[in-house]
This record gives C-alpha cells, structure tokens and sequence, in this order.
C-alpha cells in the first residue's frame, strides 16, 4: 500500500489543480452563495468541466476514471474553501455514482453516467421523517403495476435535492418484509408524481441545498430498478461505507480551511507589540489543532487507501468519519476564539467554518451510528 502522507504525482496534480480552482473560482462567492442560501450554478457547471463530478466513473462513460483517493483529494480541497461545494460533490461521487458503477446495469451505466459526469446534479434519497438512524423504517411504497412502479410518500433531508436532475431512491415494496422489501429506483426529475418539496433554511452549509421530495403515484418505468428487487438495503449499507470516508474528507478539509484562516489572522492581529501568534499561550492551542488536523487526515487517508488497495476498510471509514467530525468542530470552535471578538462577527470566515462543523457529527451516519459500528467490528475481531 502506498504510504498514506506521500501522495503520488498524479494526487499532487489533481490536488494543486482543485485548489486553485478553489481559490480563483469559488472563493470570491463563498459569503454570497452563504447570505443566499444557494449554490451557484457556475459554479457547479465548471465542476463538471473539471471532471470532478465523475472521478470514479470510468472513461468509457466519460467519468475520468480514477480512484476514491483522488475523490477525497477533491472533497479536502474543496473543503478548505467552501464545505457546501464540498459536499455536493462529495455525494455526487462517493454516494450516487459509486452505486451506479457497482450496481448498475450496462443499460442504466450508458444512459446515466455520461450525465452525471457532464451535466446532472444527483441526489440519494434515504431518510424520511421517521427513518434517521433507523434507515431501514423507512415508510416510502412502491407498488408494482406490472409494466411500472408507482412511488408514494415523502423523502427528507436530500442533499442536492434542489439542483438534482436524477435521484436514488429507496422504497420498500413491501412493509411486511422489513428491510428486506426495501428496493432502490433511479427517478428522473421530470417523471410524472415526483416533485421537490421544501427547501431547509440551516444553520451551516446553506449554499448545500437540503430539501424534501414527494412521491404522489410518482411513475417508474420497470427497468429503473437498480441492482435487484428487494436488495436494496444493501446497496444503501455499503455505499454509506464508502460516503463515510467522503464525509471524512470534508471535514479535514474543513478544520485545514479554519485553522488557515485563523493562523493568517493571528500573525497578522498584533497586541503588545508582537502577533498573537507569538504569545506561548497561542502557540501550546494551535499547535495542538495542528496536531489534531494532522492525526484526523491520517485516518482518513487509510481509509480511502484500504478501499482502493480492496482491502478492509469499513471500520477505518467508520472511524475517519468520527473522528474528523470531532476535530473539525474541535478546531473550528478554537478558530473563533482565535480571531478574538471579529471572529464572532461575518467580517471574517471563521464563524462560518464553526457553523458548517456542526452537520459533520449528524450526516451521513450520526457519531453514536459510528461508535455502535466501530465496537462491533472490534468484537468480531475477537471472535
């Protein structure tokens, strides 16, 4: 395996390359797109150019066909500018995209993923309102009418949802079943009985669109089905494993993005005649948020490196994604205070950092969903 602090040619490539699309591209409209509470379209048609929205996709459906380490390169990158942009790639790639390559039939592979590497913003669709952790009480129906299914019920908390032009959605074809009726359908944004509901005014990554989606007899053709009837539950299962480590990315993407910010800050902020970086009270605190940054990137890296390597890696993305979660909000916290009362204020970026932090210990997998899966995998371990 390769060692996880040295990147590649390649990796260094791709990561100065988003980086200084980063900078050039997005950060100019990071507080407008907040203020607004919605992304740019720009911006996410010149992701597409750049050809980060099909990383993993292979060249022969027009992805660039790489690997999830170059997706978490991206998703760190993006990160330390803005985490919205950030996570909407993110799910593009770890969440929608990876299931398609896996489970997607030829037919299905050459219809949508030319799209969502060149035009088609996705969404996957899982939680409802009474199904959080407990995904698999989800209450979405699809009834087969023979030449078609029909979707009935309601989806809550999509990312993407209101950009999106194709969505996975989970539905159980029969409650009766459990999590074994629960089935994955591929929606188009233009089928008859779908439509995208209210859109959530949040705390953080406001340019992330977070919506419902509502299924009023919403119409799917039989070949929509992705991977089997009544599989669906592990289709959701093991594409998480692997968004767990995108999620991860984000995060120390994130912390690297505040603590910049605040190290930029803090030499230049001077008091008693000397930057407050100077002082030996902010050195002992930033230089463990380093420290801390660098610990959190370490875990991440292995796991991406174990999924690529086909080694296993569901434990390790379970902990990337703890993990990085806390020191993000850990050192996001720590940025605010470092800007002293500005920091409290929009004038500077760190009091958005704080706010995006917070979603990382909640999406995707709560911390206590993570803890609960890390202590299996040890108890198992030990037969």
């Amino acid at each position: 395996m390769q060692p996880l602090t040295i990147l590649s040619e390649d990796e260094l490539m791709l990561r100065d390359t988003v980086a200084r699309f980063a900078q050039d591209k997005i950060s100019p409209r990071v507080m407008a797109m907040d203020e607004a509470a919605l992304m740019d379209r720009d911006i996410l048609d010149q992701c597409f150019e750049l050809g980060l929205m099909g990383i993993e996709v292979p060249v022969e459906y027009g992805g660039s066909g790489m690997r999830i380490f170059d997706a978490i390169i991206t998703i760190e990158e993006l990160a330390k500018v803005d985490p919205s942009v950030s996570v909407a790639v993110d799910v593009q790639n770890t969440l929608v995209n990876n299931a398609m390559i896996r489970w997607g039939s030829e037919a299905q592979k050459k219809k949508y993923l030319p799209r969502l590497c060149t035009d088609t913003v996705a969404s996957y669709c899982l939680s409802e309102p009474v199904s959080g952790s407990d995904a698999f009480a989800l209450r979405c129906r699809a009834e087969d009418k023979g030449d078609h299914w029909l979707l009935n019920g309601a989806k809550l908390w999509i990312t993407n949802g209101h950009e999106a032009g194709f969505y996975i959605v989970f539905a159980n074809i029969n409650p009766d079943l459990g999590y074994k009726g629960i089935t994955a359908f591929l929606v188009e944004r233009d089928f008859v009985g779908f439509s995208v509901g209210k859109k959530e005014d949040k705390l953080g990554i406001r340019a992330s669109s977070t919506t419902e989606l509502v299924f009023e007899n919403c119409v799917v053709p039989k070949e929509n089905v992705l991977g089997e009837v009544g599989r669906g539950y592990k289709i959701a299962i093991e594409t998480l494993n692997e968004g767990r480590i995108g999620i991860g990315a984000q995060m120390i993407g994130l912390a690297q993005g505040a603590f910049d910010t605040a190290m930029a800050y803090m030499m230049e902020r001077k008091q008693f005649g000397k930057s407050i970086a100077q002082f030996q009270g902010m050195q002992f605190q930033y230089a463990q948020l380093a420290t801390d940054i660098h610990a959190a990137r370490l875990v991440v890296y292995e796991a991406a490196r174990r999924k690529d390597a086909g080694q296993p890696y569901i434990k390790e993305a379970a902990m990337a994604k703890l993990y990085s979660s806390q020191v993000a909000e850990r050192v996001a916290s720590k940025c605010v205070e470092f800007h002293g009362g500005v920091g409290f204020s929009k004038e500077y970026r760190a009091e958005k950092f704080y706010r995006d932090a917070k979603i990382g210990s909640i999406y995707e997998g709560t911390s206590n969903m993570q803890l609960q899966t890390i202590a299996k995998l040890l108890l198992s371990e030990r037969g």
